[in-house]
Order: C-alpha cells, then structure tokens, then sequence
C-alpha cells in the first residue's frame, strides 16, 4: 500500500467495464463516488442534481467555479478521496476545461493536481476489442447499458440505432475504440503518466482481486476489497457470440 491519493482518475473506454470498477469503488466508503463528470452529454444533468442553474457552458468561468464545486463533493462523497472516470471521447473537453480552469500549468496531471489534489491515474482497458465493440453496438441498439446482479436494469436509455446484426458498424465501433487506445498510451507518454494497468477481462474473472489492487495504488486498505459485491452484472449472452462469430466469418483477419 501507497500512500494515499487526494484523487484518482480512471482512464478507459465504453464498454470496458468501468460502472462495475467504479460501483465496487464507491462501496468500499474510501474511494469516493467515481462517475464521468466530465461526459460533455451529462453536463446537464449532473448540475440538474447538483442544483446548478443556468446553461451549461464549460467556457463560462462563474459556471466552472459552480461546477467543479459541486463536482468536487460529489466525486468525494463522504470520504478523503475524489474519484472520477474519464472516457476516452471525454479527455479532450477535460483537459481543455481543466486549462481554462488552473492556467498556466505545466502539464495535464498538474491541471488534475490543481483541481483535485495530487491525483493518480488507472488504466482499464479491454483487450477483446470485438467483443467490446459488439457490446458497445447492442448497448446503443437496445438502450440497455448496465445491468444489476438480479438481472433489472440499473441504466436504460433511449436505443440510438436500429436492432440486428451489422458488420459494417461493428467494425467501425472496433475501430474507433482502437483509436481510442492508441490516444491514452499517446497521451500516458506526452504527460509522462505511469498509471496503474489493470484489464476487463481480469476485472470480470476478479472483480475484488483487481479493486485491491486499486485500492492499494491509491493508499487505502486493498483489504477492504474482500467484502465488497458486485452490483453490476454481465450483459454478455448468446446474442453477442452468435455476433461475434458471425463477424469473423465475415471478417476472418480482423
């Protein structure tokens, strides 16, 4: 165990298991409460939570101030430490905001460093990008995001795209998330951030191995890891390898 963290940031991707990671996170009591406070799409809706009036404007500095107070509160919870994810189509807003916000720093973590107290970063990546993507297809398709142990919906939204099977808009999901990879390691090496690594696929087969692991990097007690559940269940079924299979048979090099 480290010493501990005033933040930490988890930088990922859809669809990379993140709701679990931070759910089981904000369980512990020592983590904070990590959401995505800066997804440009939910600007609205956080500060209709948190009681912020006016327009939404990220180029406002009195709405910034209001904004990344209540910000603050909410990614700390009742704990020391202030917890967020930062999607990868997000990191270029909260970079931007965050230099607007503490100008004049040296760097991106210094800008995380001036908002939120020394932060640490964590890295959750998927390694199967076609099984990411094909989640990430269904899950715009039918709405459902995220689901609880019992099988209800813990997130359900809108569907964005028409239902059925579509290799042309997997593959292109399949691409965007690379490119979305590729910009985390490009953005790790310009900041010089070493985070701490951790994957999908060791997540789901360890959800409280791979949260002591967090825990440990950002200085809390990894023990605390033991007696949390998961609250968010697989969404994963047959649908999604019949897809899968269908796609490499069309697609056998990619």
């Amino acid at each position: 165990m480290t010493d501990s963290a005033a933040a930490y940031v988890i930088c990922s991707n859809p669809r990379s298991g993140t709701t679990l990671l931070c759910d089981m996170l904000a369980r512990t009591g020592v983590a904070g409460r990590p959401d995505s406070f800066f997804r440009e799409k939910s600007l609205q809706e956080w500060c209709d939570d948190w009681g912020i009036t006016g327009p939404a404007d990220p180029q406002d500095p009195e709405f910034t101030k209001r904004y990344f107070d209540a910000m603050r509160k909410e990614g700390r919870g009742d704990t020391p430490v202030f917890g967020m994810r930062v999607m990868g189509p997000d990191l270029g807003l909260a970079c931007a905001w965050l230099d607007r916000a503490h100008p004049g720093q040296p760097s991106a973590p210094a800008g995380f460093d001036a908002a939120f107290g020394p932060t640490r970063f964590v890295h959750l990546s998927r390694a199967d990008k076609l099984a990411e993507a094909v989640s990430y297809l269904r899950a715009e398709q039918t709405g459902f995001w995220h689901q609880r142990p019992d099988g209800s919906a813990l997130e359900h939204l809108e569907p964005t795209q028409p239902e059925g099977f579509d290799a042309a808009a997997i593959h292109a999901r399949k691409l965007e998330l690379a490119g979305y990879d590729a910009a985390w390691e490009a953005w790790f090496a310009a900041e010089g951030i070493t985070p701490l690594r951790i994957t999908y696929e060791a997540l789901a087969e360890n959800p409280n191995g791979v949260l002591a692991l967090v825990l440990a990097f950002i200085g809390q007690d990894p023990a605390l890891a033991s007696g949390v559940a998961p609250g968010v269940r697989k969404l994963a079924n047959a649908t999604s390898a019949a897809w899968i299979a269908r796609y490499r048979s069309l697609y056998p090099d990619g």
